[in-house]
């Protein structure tokens, strides 16, 4: 059996267990450093790309540190994306499940109400963007005297999208004793004000680009003139053929243009930019993680924080805006030991931006031809083979740490005045079920979801189904993932 060396940090047996489950054994460099400092409560200021492991760096110190028995929110994490928020909710669940921490994520286009009723229950960590979590904080839902860890993330991202006077209006509600970390692929003037206003001696780790294995990474640009740009983007298509494919353009309009287009062609993309409504963003990443479909057409919206695996070509269609984004986009491949290609597309006016580029990456990136006629005609046929074949579907990173894990929908809720005591209190008095089995525990107003560990669920399931909780009899089943 491996070793998992996470154990050095001295870790609880819980998280090393969700840790070892999720393959994670070994730490990265950002881990490394981040984590020892983070469990000595140090105040931080994390210099580091996408792609080294950044949010396991805070997310394991804070699962470690929390206080399950507190039922108010002790870390507030900011992201400056709803979808960097819901990916963070994810892992610190993931990290924390044996732990039972229980993890909320507030954000816009999402019902206020169904935020508030979750910020009513037991909520230890909350992650959200700015705008939502200053909404919360005013309207009164969102108690922050228990805050001991504020966590800000992409600060970067957050400050070029104008959040920083929130965020600053934010931290002034927090308790002033407290730990603060920052993580940014750079440190501008406004972070460094900041940390200099609302830390204490933050310790400074930088992790340099290198460790992003830009190695791992075949980089490129590709002169185009915009006329013949959807043409050579078919090309280059079909002689890389890839089995995963993220397309970056940098407005919305684009994007739709390109879809259109490449529908017409039989390519059956997908897209994703700001303009989708919340529900249908988060349904085609989640799509794209498992491998449902081979291409997908982005804004930024996907670049940054975004946890997917196994993209094998990403194309830049239009040169990023920010050389930030340049690193982001192609920090979507060549992940977690494997190899990737990036090509960008450069039209006469944007060569001086690629020099931009190249001396803030410290990279040279090499130029290379469109694809010959010759090359797409001997690509065409496997291309088109690949193009109507189903792509094998990837399996969901907390597969093992799920497998023995069901979740049940119960339902009654806050409106039968059921509580979570109710439903342990009946679990434990099934023979062979003990607290340990018994997870996190979300009551809504009308239903109820609860974990049950170590391959107890269809016991708990079937006996359940026989008995009552608090006298009421419930329905109940295996919950739909």
């Amino acid at each position: 059996m491996t070793t998992n060396q996470f154990t050095t940090f001295g870790l609880s047996e819980d998280i090393v267990r969700s840790l070892t489950e999720l393959k994670m054994t070994e730490p990265t460099d950002v881990q490394t450093r981040v984590i020892p400092l983070a469990l000595d409560k140090q105040d931080l200021m994390v210099t580091s790309q996408t792609g080294t492991g950044k949010t396991a760096s805070f997310a394991i110190p804070i699962c470690e540190m929390i206080d399950w028995e507190e039922n108010r929110p002790q870390a507030l994490i900011l992201s400056p994306t709803r979808e960097l928020a819901a990916q963070i909710q994810e892992d610190i669940t993931n990290i924390g499940r044996f732990k039972r921490i229980k993890a909320t994520a507030i954000y816009g286009q999402e019902p206020f109400a169904k935020q508030k009723l979750e910020l009513k229950q037991k909520s230890h960590v909350v992650i959200g963007t700015p705008g939502r979590v200053l909404d919360h904080i005013e309207k009164g839902t969102l108690f922050l005297n228990r805050i001991e860890y504020l966590i800000i993330d992409e600060a970067d991202q957050m400050l070029n999208m104008g959040f920083i006077d929130q965020v600053e209006a934010i931290i002034k509600q927090l308790p002033e004793r407290r730990t603060t970390s920052i993580f940014s692929a750079t440190i501008s003037d406004q972070i460094k004000r900041l940390s200099k206003q609302y830390m204490q001696e933050p310790k400074q780790i930088t992790i340099r680009q290198e460790t992003v294995s830009p190695d791992s990474i075949d980089q490129s640009v590709i002169h185009v003139t915009n006329k013949e740009k959807i043409k050579i983007l078919k090309d280059v298509t079909k002689v890389e053929n890839p089995d995963s494919c993220l397309i970056f353009c940098n407005t919305q309009e684009s994007v739709d243009q390109l879809e259109d287009e490449l529908n017409q062609n039989g390519y059956r993309p997908r897209k994703i930019h700001g303009g989708l409504a919340q529900k249908e963003r988060f349904a085609v990443m989640e799509a794209f993680k498992r491998g449902a479909f081979r291409y997908l057409i982005a804004t930024n919206v996907a670049a940054r924080g975004i946890d997917i695996d196994n993209v094998s070509l990403v194309i830049n269609y239009d040169v990023p805006f920010e050389k930030e984004s340049y690193v982001h986009r192609t920090g979507r491949t060549g992940r977690a030991g494997k190899t990737g290609k990036a090509i960008t597309f450069v039209n006469n006016r944007e060569k001086g931006a690629i020099r931009d580029l190249e001396r803030y990456t410290g990279t040279i990136i090499p130029l290379a031809t469109a694809p010959t006629e010759a090359e797409v005609k001997r690509s065409e046929e496997a291309f088109f083979q690949k193009l109507t074949t189903a792509p094998e579907r990837k399996e969901n990173k907390n597969a093992d740490l799920n497998k023995e894990i069901m979740t049940l929908y119960v339902n009654g809720g806050k409106k039968k005045k059921l509580r979570a005591p109710d439903f342990v209190g009946t679990l434990t008095s099934i023979d062979g079920i003990t607290a340990d089995d018994i997870g996190i525990i979300t009551i809504q107003e009308t239903s109820t979801l609860i974990d049950i560990f170590n391959g107890k669920g269809q016991l708990a399931l079937e006996e359940l189904q026989q008995r009552t909780v608090k006298g009421k009899k419930l329905k109940v089943r295996k919950a739909k993932r």
